[in-house]
């Protein structure tokens, strides 16, 4: 028997939640020892080359409020611009970070070096960057962008020039605030959004 379509309701998204941390960040959501060490604790090692930066900011939802239970990933090549597992990278170096921001302010810190420019596929120039991929309570897919660098020049980037708006590529670039520091704010929604990229 077939039934009318509008009988039926359709199934919820299913959102991170708090459980996302509960899964990946234990020790975090308040219990300790489930891991020796969590996957993604830091991105660096004592004794990386090149300049160790902290980024700090805050993911903002569409009313301009700061999102508290963000959980953040960070995947970068070390600051020669060399991916770990590539020859002659970096072991200091594990191009991957997981974080989280702050339960009261909203404000996240990643830590790590400022990486390197490097070449991709078909010899096109990347300028550096870090990827980013962000999860949270109200997100359904987890979504992905990038931080760049205002210090840096950023004009041969094959991504940042593909981006049609041109006022929307500042969404993508980290202010420097102070030596090794800079600013990195996420808009989910409305003015000022950040520039997500499907891939």
């Amino acid at each position: 028997m077939i039934r009318r379509p509008d009988l039926l309701a359709e199934t919820p998204s299913q959102t991170a939640g708090p459980y996302v941390h509960i899964g990946c960040m234990p020790t975090y959501a308040g219990n300790p020892g489930t891991y020796d060490a969590e996957i993604g604790e830091r991105a660096i090692s004592d004794g990386a080359k090149g300049t160790i930066i902290e980024i700090r900011g805050q993911v903002f939802d569409g009313t301009g409020n700061a999102i508290r239970d963000a959980m953040l990933e960070s995947w970068q090549p070390d600051a020669a611009g060399i991916f770990p597992g590539q020859p002659g990278a970096d072991p200091a170096v594990s191009g991957h970070c997981r974080f989280a921001a702050d339960a009261d302010s909203g404000e996240f810190l990643l830590r790590t070096v400022k990486p390197g420019a490097f070449r991709g596929r078909g010899g096109s120039h990347n300028a550096p960057h870090i990827s980013i991929w962000i999860v949270a309570r109200g997100i359904n897919i987890g979504l992905n962008t990038r931080i760049y660098f205002d210090d840096e020049d950023n004009s041969g980037d094959r991504l940042l020039n593909a981006v049609e708006l041109k006022h929307r590529v500042p969404t993508l670039i980290a202010k420097k605030t102070g030596e090794g520091q800079y600013r990195f704010d996420i808009r989910l929604q409305g003015e000022g959004e950040t520039v997500f990229l499907d891939i």
